[in-house]
């Protein structure tokens, strides 16, 4: 699913919502979901799953066509693990249940 699927699934799904609305609605929560895991917040929505923040050391790693030892360095990286109800629906094949 990508981002206009998921605007045009809000549209369809609340009659009330104007196609804009719907996108502004995505975009004002997947920037506010952007912006606190930048500033180093955790996200957690519950039935669905938490967004966290985890820092990978440096390490030194390999150029596999020289197999040169490069330094790779320090990086933090987004990390999402999803909730019981997501992980449940998703091995029965089903849509989450609230």
């Amino acid at each position: 699913m990508t981002r206009s699927d998921l605007v045009d699934e809000l549209a369809a799904r609340f009659a009330q919502l104007t196609q804009r609305d719907a996108e502004l609605a995505v975009k004002t929560i997947l920037d506010a979901v952007s912006d606190a895991l930048v500033s180093g917040q955790r996200i957690e929505i519950r039935g669905f799953g938490s967004f966290s923040v985890t820092h990978r050391p440096p390490r030194m790693g390999r150029n596999p066509r020289t197999g040169e030892a490069v330094p790779i360095p320090q990086k933090r990286v987004p990390h999402f693990k999803p909730g019981k109800a997501l992980r449940e629906a998703v091995d029965q094949g089903a849509s989450p249940q609230p």
